[in-house]
């Protein structure tokens, strides 16, 4: 019989783990997916000059062909990126995202396009005249009249956690984001894709749309009581499954887009005392969340001149994945969502007793034993600690959930990074800091069940994962380092096995 702390561990995690890693993860976020952060990710790009990626991707799960309008980003959403650099979990420096929806067109799609164009033929019946445009060219900027929805955004950065300084980037030209990709006949997406990266000046850029979402795992396992589809019983990888750069299972968010978010800065951006740093610095450390805002007051339709200093309410926020769909209880995940990391504490026993370990451990009658609580050997997710942080570090900081980057940690090139990250031996990849490539997934489950622990990085413990070891699309190798949406037209939810579709080393799944 199971004990009542068990079943209740249990609950939690069903009711939690049906969408990870952000992806639909409170109550409150379901109900608004434009708001709901899907996933976070911050790394050292792969560069000459020490520079760094965030990416923020948002309302999860977008079917390529469900419409000619598209999912555009929500204009009365703030969306954020924050960072702390002195170990106190509170912003001291901030990038704030607000976009602007244009209708540019008074036909009845968002999205027109083919070809050159086309007129009107002989047997046009009134109004419309033989030989008048009818229907525009195929898209292939963001100036073409196809793009009859389009959206452009600005991007502002805040310094400083008291005294701010505001500070928009860019020189007034728009930005626009990229959208749905409708298919081939209505848009070069890949055109667009290209023209979206923006040089802000200063060694920053910007990139905003809907991309394929660079989530990969088999949620329908994980949401089965982790009834993993590995040929070793309780979700245990055998050798050759573990090191395969390709799946053997399906990948839930396969055919799937999300929106993001992307900005590349200097290092010295970010960081306490304005200067590159080396990896045993203990300034070197930087903790990274994402949030979304709403207005405090609504109205409907919105008002066409917005207040100079609007008042937002936080909606969601995220840091590392997994946190609120695996280790937050079901009754306090909208709680979780609202508050800010420096209050963390209050959520400190879901962070030094995880029910997804204890999960585990029941699931495989012991086999996957776990360190007793309280979890020191997570102080690394939720403070300034090793391996991510420098031994010796003097900054622990509070309690909080924030995706810790060692800025002085140089980039490894894409063909030699681990998906497995720093336990792959790759110590630029998750959980210091967060790459598209890296398989959060499975690095989440070994650390939960304590392989940071000494006596626990053994097998079965080392080898747990889903099966998911790779993208179904690839990442790009230079800036946003997202890969392209799915086309609504041709592509449909192929699982990894099937012919034409195997990810990682083999054929990229068709788009």
């Amino acid at each position: 019989m199971r004990s009542p702390a068990l079943v209740v561990a249990l609950v939690a995690l069903l009711a939690s783990s049906a969408h990870a890693a952000g992806h639909r993860d409170a109550p409150a976020t379901v109900l608004d997916p434009a708001a709901d952060i899907a996933d976070l990710f911050a790394f050292r790009s792969v560069t000459v000059e020490p520079r760094v990626t965030l990416i923020m991707t948002v309302h999860p799960f977008l079917e390529p062909g469900g419409g000619t309008l598209g999912t555009p980003f929500d204009p009365e959403v703030l969306y954020e990126l924050q960072i702390d650099n002195d170990g106190d979990a509170i912003a001291d420096v901030r990038f704030q995202v607000r976009f602007t929806t244009e209708l540019r067109s008074s036909g009845p799609t968002g999205l027109l396009g083919a070809g050159g164009g086309a007129l009107a033929p002989a047997n046009s019946p009134p109004p419309i005249p033989p030989g008048a445009a009818a229907v525009p060219a195929r898209i292939l900027s963001f100036t073409d009249p196809g793009l009859g929805l389009r959206q452009s955004y600005t991007v502002t950065m805040v310094r400083g956690a008291k005294k701010k300084t505001v500070t928009p980037l860019g020189d007034g030209t728009p930005h626009f984001a990229v959208p749905a990709n409708l298919g081939p006949r209505t848009m070069d997406y890949n055109a667009l894709f290209t023209a979206a990266v923006y040089d802000l000046g200063a060694d920053v850029r910007v990139f905003a749309g809907t991309v394929d979402d660079p989530f990969f795992a088999d949620l329908g396992a994980l949401s089965d009581t982790l009834n993993m589809r590995s040929t070793v019983a309780g979700g245990v990888l055998s050798p050759s499954q573990d090191a395969t750069p390709q799946n053997v299972a399906s990948d839930t968010l396969s055919g799937y887009a999300v929106n993001a978010i992307a900005i590349e800065v200097p290092v010295e951006l970010l960081t306490l005392f304005g200067t590159p740093e080396v990896p045993t610095s203990a300034s070197a450390t930087i903790g990274v969340w994402a949030t979304t805002s709403r207005f405090k007051t609504i109205k409907h339709p919105p008002p066409k001149k917005l207040p100079k200093k609007p008042k937002f309410a936080q909606v969601d926020r995220m840091g590392n994945p997994f946190v609120n769909d695996w280790l937050i209880g079901l009754p306090s995940k909208n709680a979780f969502d609202l508050a800010v990391p420096a209050n963390d504490a209050t959520f400190a026993a879901f962070f030094t007793d995880p029910a997804p370990a204890r999960v585990l451990n029941a699931l495989t009658a012991g086999a996957v034993a776990i360190p007793p609580p309280p979890r020191s050997d997570l102080d690394f997710l939720f403070g300034y600690a090793p391996p991510i942080a420098p031994v010796g570090n003097s900054i622990l900081g509070p309690t909080a959930d924030l995706l810790r980057l060692n800025v002085g940690v140089a980039p490894t090139a894409p063909a030699s990074q681990s998906r497995l990250g720093t336990l792959g031996g790759d110590l630029a990849g998750f959980p210091n800091g967060r790459r598209p490539s890296d398989d959060v997934t499975d690095v989440m489950l070994r650390v939960l069940a304590g392989v940071y622990a000494p006596g626990f990085n053994t097998v079965p413990n080392n080898r747990l994962g889903d099966g998911v070891n790779v993208n179904d699309v690839p990442f790009r190798s230079t800036f946003p380092y997202l890969g392209n949406a799915p086309s609504g037209r041709d592509r449909r939810h192929l699982d990894p096995t099937e012919p034409g579709c195997t990810g990682g080393a083999g054929t990229a799944c068709p788009f």
